[in-house]
């Protein structure tokens, strides 16, 4: 218990594969009418994250942690907020590192393990003192980095956060990250490796000796990206020491608020180890959700504005 049945019924009938059910929204849905106002915020280590609103004026507030090379602007991120908004609850969705539109300061970037940000971002939603409730959601990378923040606090957490869910998620990052070695998932590991290498030479102009740019230039797969950038930038020693070091169920059993987890079966970037079946058929606090379809960040519904992924997580954290 808890594994819940999915009563998502498929996406429109031209989105007839996972592939589409992942492409089409990522690079076509559009969500009009949410205006963020913005807020920096300072780091322990002397850099900044960038914080957007979408405010309706109440207590309670919904935090969401974006995919890779993603940002508050994606049409997830959006899609939330348009939704929460909506029904009364105020959004707050936080830019990692280099993905709000600016350049951070610090050699290390962002990463699926970087639930130090995530951290930062909910002290200091709490200590301005104007929530009665608080509720974390992440999209893919940004939902690993929710369960690992979860996990890592555990009977810590903030009596404030009572509870979370996330979708499309790697919760084993070593699986998720060999589907990108797939041939046909050849789209997906070409479309990441470009967004990351311009955001690498953009940080070697800052650190010069950091940023071997023509090692960059040829790197062609990920394996050789994180070994010779993410994981030195950010003290691993390998690829594989980077994955399995951060995958978010290291620390998800230690999870202690109700948390929802949708990882659709055919989705493409997601391995057989990204779906925690042991692990929610004996922990009460993890509630997994596998439809048949959604594709990876999809879960499109004919005429309508949300995915149903979308308002499935506002009936889990809201109730209604």
């Amino acid at each position: 218990m808890p594994l819940l049945p999915s009563f998502y019924g498929g996406p429109p009938k031209y989105l007839f594969n996972g592939h589409l059910e992942t492409i089409v929204p990522s690079l076509f849905r559009k969500v009009e009418g949410v205006h963020y106002s913005r807020e920096r915020i300072n780091t322990p280590d002397e850099d900044f994250l960038l914080l957007d609103w979408a405010k309706v004026a109440s207590k309670q507030l919904l935090i969401v942690s974006h995919g890779l090379e993603g940002d508050s602007h994606r049409h997830y991120a959006k899609g939330l907020a348009k939704l929460f908004n909506s029904r009364g609850v105020d959004v707050l969705v936080w830019n990692n590192r280099t993905c709000g539109g600016e350049m951070n300061r610090q050699p290390i970037l962002y990463h699926h393990g970087a639930s130090y940000d995530l951290d930062t971002v909910v002290r200091h939603v709490i200590s301005l003192g104007a929530y009665e409730e608080i509720f974390l959601s992440g999209i893919s990378m940004g939902g690993a980095q929710t369960l690992k923040y979860l996990g890592e606090k555990g009977l810590d957490l903030s009596p404030l956060i009572t509870k979370a869910a996330v979708y499309s998620v790697p919760c084993n990052l070593p699986s998720s990250a060999a589907t990108l070695k797939i041939p046909e998932n050849s789209f997906y590991r070409k479309r990441f490796l470009g967004k990351l290498k311009k955001k690498m030479e953009a940080k070697a102009i800052q650190f010069p000796d950091l940023i071997d740019l023509d090692l960059l230039r040829r790197v062609q797969d990920f394996d050789e990206f994180d070994t010779h950038f993410t994981a030195k930038i950010h003290g691993f020693k390998n690829a594989e020491d980077f994955y399995s070091g951060v995958s978010p169920d290291n620390w998800m059993k230690d999870i202690q608020i109700p948390t929802l987890i949708i990882n659709a079966k055919n989705d493409p970037l997601l391995g057989q180890a990204c779906y925690p079946y042991e692990l929610a058929s004996n922990k009460a606090e993890i509630f997994l959700e596998t439809p048949l379809r959604g594709g990876h960040t999809g879960f499109m519904l004919k005429g309508q504005e949300f995915t149903w992924a979308e308002t499935r997580l506002f009936q889990f954290l809201i109730g209604t």
